[in-house]
């Protein structure tokens, strides 16, 4: 399994949550919830490597490249969390504001696999 390169991401990281719950409403106003599944509540996190150098940002997108051209996750540790998960990278752009520095945004799917 590969670990996502040891680059800490920008302080402004958004977590978010989509717990898999099926609803079924009824003609009454009632409404019934179940939880779909094992992993009900994978996370999302929206992370943002900002003001970064050009070697970093090379070897953050080769790293993300080669994740998707082999369809393979990556584990990677959230930030303030002791222990490392499975991810895949949904998307992610490069954005160069200055020489030599770029600001890479990123998307990363927590995804239950063996």
């Amino acid at each position: 399994m590969a670990n996502f390169p040891s680059i800490e991401p920008s302080f402004n990281a958004r977590k978010a949550s989509k717990p898999n719950v099926i609803t079924v409403q009824f003609g009454d106003g009632y409404e019934s919830r179940l939880t779909h599944g094992l992993n009900q509540n994978p996370k999302i996190w929206n992370l943002l490597f900002e003001n970064i150098t050009e070697t970093e940002s090379d070897t953050i997108e080769t790293f993300l490249d080669a994740r998707a051209a082999d369809n393979a996750s990556f584990d990677w540790q959230p930030p303030g969390s002791s222990v490392a998960y499975k991810w895949v990278c949904d998307s992610w752009s490069k954005n160069i504001p200055y020489a030599n520095r770029a600001t890479i945004q990123t998307t990363f799917r927590e995804v239950f696999e063996p």
